[in-house]
């Protein structure tokens, strides 16, 4: 029962590490925490949902015009509104994200109502079909799938990052976005380009979210919370970080389930608080136990 418990949680914690793959991303390259990170999650399942309610396009095939949509999205958002926001200060793009997430939220209140929604009825029986390793561990297709998914972005990210001229523009921005100009790299352009990255895995998010679960126009607000849990845990702005942290807070939030119904989410908060105390009170101390346990994972 235990094991099969952790085995639930770390499936889980693939999804948590998707979600929050584009906040970590997104803060490690221009340090800016997208507050309206969970309502563009939402934002791409419910576009995904019209396109498979109103035209009979599948989920998966409706990937194909979603992600390069919020890759725009993203370009848009870092050119028109992070850009300009940072020049007066750090808090002020938070703010902005912060307002534009209560703009979308209610504005896909405004066309779709309160109901409740999912695209588990458009994938059949994949949806919850599974493969049974044992008579008390089930492993769904889905649920694999979307671990798999978060280890090939991350990954993937993780090349990019590491291997292409791009990704290594990227980095340097990240380290000294002043003084990458001196060697022709358009700061700008990078950070735009970084962003829209973040916004096409968001909408990968939004696709697991609204697959896996029910989800409705204020269903940004505690998705967000979960990616930035899994990333404070993982290490903001460390990729594989970030799927370390998601499988923490999936399994401590199964087991705090089996302990208690009501400890689902207190087990969450539990740990994420946990590792939020070591990085704060602990110092350097914390965050190299921390970084020590992460590679020992």
């Amino acid at each position: 029962m235990w094991f099969n418990q952790i085995v639930q949680g770390l499936l889980l914690g693939g999804y948590y590490a998707l979600i929050a793959c584009g906040l970590s991303f997104m803060y490690s390259v221009m340090g800016i925490i997208n507050i309206a990170h969970g309502s563009f999650a939402v934002l791409a399942a419910y576009a995904l949902y019209v396109l498979a309610d109103r035209f009979g396009v599948s989920p998966f095939l409706g990937l194909l015009l979603v992600l390069p949509a919020m890759a725009v999205i993203g370009w848009a958002l870092q050119r028109l509104i992070l850009q300009r926001s940072a020049r007066a200060g750090v808090l002020v793009p938070i703010l902005s994200t912060f307002g534009l997430s209560i703009v979308i939220d209610n504005l896909l209140f405004e066309q779709f109502g309160a109901d409740t929604r999912s695209l588990a009825p458009y994938i059949g029986s994949f949806s919850y079909d599974s493969w049974s390793l044992t008579d008390d561990i089930d492993v769904g297709y889905l649920s694999a799938l979307v671990f798999a998914a978060a280890v090939l972005v991350l990954g993937s990210l993780h090349l990019f990052l590491s291997r292409t001229p791009l990704g290594r523009a990227i980095r340097a921005t990240a380290e000294d976005p002043d003084t990458v100009g001196l060697v022709g790299i358009n700061a700008r352009r990078v950070n735009a380009t970084a962003t829209a990255i973040a916004m096409a895995t968001v909408g990968l998010a939004g696709a697991a979210l609204a697959m896996r679960a029910t989800f409705d126009p204020y269903a940004g607000g505690p998705h967000l919370i979960f990616a930035f849990e899994a990333a404070v845990i993982g290490g903001a702005g460390s990729l594989w970080g970030t799927l370390l942290g998601g499988i923490v807070l999936g399994v401590a939030q199964n087991i705090g389930a089996q302990i208690n119904p009501q400890g689902f989410f207190i087990a969450g908060h539990g740990v994420f608080l946990a590792v939020l105390f070591a990085r704060l009170y602990l110092g350097d101390r914390g965050s190299l136990l921390l970084s020590t346990l992460r590679r020992r994972a």
